[in-house]
């Protein structure tokens, strides 16, 4: 490969640059954009991810026929508004981002920048000891955290993940998140399509990109929680996902047949293990193509009866769909043109399952129109519920020939770790692209942009919440689809990699996000898949999956894993109304599902570094067993009381942050819920339908000043709004306080309805509400329910520090008042 030297010498000269960045398109967001002042150059497209043109009245610095004795020595640009300052140097020429409030520098670059045709470098100076990344991916990470001399690769590939740590993968986003000593955190995104290599180097951050512009935004933070608001922003929201998606899936590439599919759906129902969903790799296609059913294994007067009678029991059914159509099945050559990725002034041809193929130019519109018939017309015959976009880097098993200089770009980036050149195993980067674009450009839009079409297919064909799950994603993908880990391995070490992924992310606007549970290739074992679902029933996505040469690992095969399976699942399924809140909070803010420790504590910096745990949403911890035969687990436990959810008793109080040693018992994972947090819940069922038509309890943990919040949103899950103006939805938010006067400690509960156009309809009740970490009366207690004292038998109990008040009927979408009245002589627990 080329080295460093070759691709800065590899052009005759070297461009006039045009900076029209430097514009703070919001007080939280500013945008640095450098370009050819003389050239137009490849840029993500409007209509990829829009976003503000640049206003002439930001336009900071125009350099193209300027000598630098003609500019001042520096210009800055700020507003009282904004905690972003800008400045400019032109002597030698460079810039630096910094926190207008504290002077803390957060981009500073070298005075080296190269920018060449396809080649372009930048560097910035990072605090050596107070820079603290995460992001950058799709890689396999040893740790959560940025470490010194990480290096991230940005390209799309398709690898097995077994064996590979720091290799690029499936996906593309170079954001990251730097989060400074204090806790204040900010973000920043080179908004480039093209092929590159980042360095972190502790001290330092290098990009190397062969292709674009130099296209950066800073987001302003300060918290965690506010970077990512305002990155997805920018990028766009997650998509809301259905209900249903929140349940337990289950896949195998290898089931043979109908009756394979039967066996394993009445599988779960003997073992009493909740199922959502079934799913089929591609073993129920004719020949694997796209939209063509197995006549033999899969007909349609099998597979339909199967499809209708999950649906009948409130179960779903999701097929995966690669993007590669057999070319003997595609339109004819005088009807498809445009419709699939030229070269050489024709339909590429490549070679994946089906054999030769032809790859759909999902940057045409009559492309996504294509694409939506055949969905269309595919689902007339198997109403398929989800589909799962595979293979779409996109997957290329032929070998190729170099047509142009494009073929083998002067620079080559660090490509699988090896430098391989860009056309492994996808298709050639000269091949071409509706009005032109080069896949050269745009290669790591093909996964966003086949999720794009899917999703509006999806919808149009269904007028319900599409779900769809891709492999490939890309800067804003989240608008679309669901993610998962790929093909990953049943080790111990991928059980604990999978955390830092899913964090990841998180980050990046996907939050929607899983690992193949109990592993994908390879055997697992009895142990390891036992662990893995007290962990994946945690995912936000959480679905098994396996590859077909391997043991059979269904959750009900083993009866300890089974046990692990009923109780993993059991809680997870109590948790969907707050799963389901996150999802919707996820929609309207961007915040992740599955959150680092210092999401919820950036000021304590030994969070910083805890990625063998997470927090779904603020307050509640998982702490999994990620290593064999473990009998305990080390878990942090940041400042404040911590009450496990198994048993609500009060198991940890802390005035600071500590490293704790917790049992570990065969069967189940520690998950603590933080003081301060109020919980809704409701009983678990088989399927998440079932669920919901139970009863609701809250659970109200109160932190040590007796104070607790939360939240629960409602809808009827697939509607393809969320939450939006005029849409039918119900947002209530649940308060708590304590007070003592006159001897008598009183906590109020409450409610407060902030819409109500869902919940009113429906006899939805709250039952019970548990309050954890209540002083204990020697006395008994008094409780009041919207002002009138309760009395009923068997309403009231303590056991351990916890307090229920049952046989309650407060519907939801009412305002409620419940106070405890307490003797003063009391103790905490």
């Amino acid at each position: 490969h080329y080295n460093q030297h070759n691709a800065h010498n590899s052009y005759a000269h070297c461009f006039n640059f045009d900076m029209t960045g430097g514009s703070l398109e919001t007080d939280n967001q500013l945008h640095v954009r450098i370009t050819d002042a003389d050239h137009q150059r490849w840029e993500v497209p409007q209509d990829v991810i829009p976003r503000p043109e640049p206003a002439l009245e930001d336009v900071l610095l125009h350099s193209s026929g300027m000598s630098n004795a003609s500019l001042p020595g520096s210009s800055t640009m700020s507003s009282e508004s904004s905690d972003l300052t800008f400045t400019i140097h032109t002597v030698p020429f460079r810039f630096t981002v910094s926190r207008r409030s504290t002077g803390d520098v957060l981009f500073d670059t070298s005075a080296t920048l190269v920018f060449k045709n396809r080649y372009l470098e930048v560097t910035s100076a990072l605090p050596a000891r107070g820079a603290s990344l995460c992001g950058l991916g799709e890689q396999t990470k040893r740790t959560f955290r940025l470490q010194q001399n990480d290096t991230f690769t940005i390209w799309n590939e398709d690898l097995e993940r077994s064996d590979l740590l720091d290799i690029n993968l499936y996906s593309s986003h170079p954001f990251y998140m730097d989060v400074r000593p204090g806790g204040a955190a900010h973000g920043v995104l080179l908004l480039n399509t093209n092929g590159m290599d980042i360095k972190y180097g502790g001290s330092y951050i290098t990009y190397k990109v062969i292709g674009g512009v130099l296209d950066f935004y800073f987001f302003a933070g300060p918290s965690p929680l506010a970077v990512v608001d305002q990155y997805t922003q920018l990028i766009g929201r997650p998509a809301p996902m259905p209900y249903w998606s929140f349940g337990f899936h289950q896949c195998r590439y290898g089931y043979k047949s109908v009756a394979d599919l039967e066996g394993v759906v009445a599988g779960y129902a003997k073992a009493k293990i909740p199922l959502e969903s079934i799913w089929s790799d591609i073993d129920y296609m004719d020949g694997y193509q796209d939209f063509t059913l197995d006549p033999v294994n899969y007909p349609a007067k099998l597979l339909r009866p199967f499809v209708d009678r999950l649906h009948n029991n409130s179960q779903k059914y999701v097929v995966i769909i690669d993007p590669a159509i057999k070319k003997e099945a595609a339109p004819p050559q005088n009807e498809s043109v445009g419709l699939f990725l030229q070269r050489n002034g024709t339909n590429y041809v490549g070679r994946v399952w089906p054999g030769e193929v032809y790859y759909p130019d999902f940057m045409n519109p009559r492309t996504a129109e294509y694409w939506a018939q055949k969905i269309s017309e595919f689902r007339r015959t198997i109403p398929a519920d989800g589909l799962w976009c595979d293979m779409n880097e996109p997957s290329n098993f032929k070998a190729w020939e170099p047509l142009n200089e494009y073929d083998d770009s002067p620079y080559r980036i660090n490509n699988t770790g090896i430098h391989r050149n860009l056309n492994n195993k996808t298709v050639p980067v000269s091949a071409v692209h509706f009005n032109g674009v080069l896949e050269y450009d745009a290669h790591n839009l093909y996964g966003l942009l086949e999720s794009r079409a899917t999703h509006d297919a999806l919808l149009k064909d269904t007028a319900r919440r599409p779900f769809v799950l891709s492999r490939a994603t890309f800067v804003g993908s989240g608008r679309y689809t669901a993610h998962w880990t790929g093909d990953n391995a049943a080790r111990w070490d991928e059980l604990a990699h999978s955390i830092n992924t899913i964090l990841s992310f998180g980050l990046f606007g996907i939050p929607m996000m899983g690992a193949d549970i109990c592993g994908f290739n390879g055997n697992t074992t009895q142990e390891l898949c036992s662990r893995w679902i007290q962990l994946g029933a945690f995912y936000p996505f959480a679905r098994a999956h396996a590859e077909k040469t391997t043991v059979r690992r269904e959750l009900y095969v083993w009866e300890s894993t089974a046990q692990s399976a009923r109780k993993a699942l059991g809680m997870r399924y109590r948790m969907l109304p707050y799963m389901y809140t996150l999802m919707y909070e996820a929609h309207a803010t961007g915040s992740p599902i599955t959150r680092p420790l210092f999401f919820s504590y950036p000021q304590d910096a030994d969070t910083y570094g805890v990625d063998r745990q997470f927090l779904l949403g603020r307050g509640v911890l998982v702490s999994p067993v990620l290593e064999p035969g473990a009998t305990t687990v080390g878990a942090y436990f940041p400042a404040g009381r911590w009450f496990s959810l198994h048993d609500h008793s009060p198991a940890i109080t802390l005035q600071t942050g500590k490293r704790v040693t917790l049992p570990a018992p065969a069967d189940s994972a520690n998950v603590h819920l933080a003081g301060g947090n109020i919980l809704p819940l409701q009983q678990p069922g088989l399927t998440t339908s079932a669920t919901r038509q139970s009863e609701f309890h809250l659970l109200v943990a109160l932190a040590e000043n007796g104070t607790a919040s939360g939240e629960l949103f409602l809808d009827d899950g697939e509607s393809p709004e969320m939450g939006g103006m005029g849409g039918n939805w119900t947002l209530v938010r649940f308060g708590c306080n304590t007070e003592d006067s006159k001897g008598i400690i009183t906590t109020t509960v409450s409610s407060n309805v902030v819409q109500n156009s869902y919940a009113l309809s429906r006899t939805l009740v709250i039952g019970k509400v548990i309050f954890m970490g209540l002083p204990s009366p020697p006395k008994g207690f008094t409780v009041y329910v919207n002002g009138a004292e309760l009395k009923a038998a068997g309403t009231k109990s303590r056991t351990n520090g916890v307090f229920s008040v049952s046989g309650l009927s407060l519907v939801i979408g009412q305002q409620f008042e419940i106070k405890l009245g307490i003797a003063s002589c009391y103790f905490f627990y």
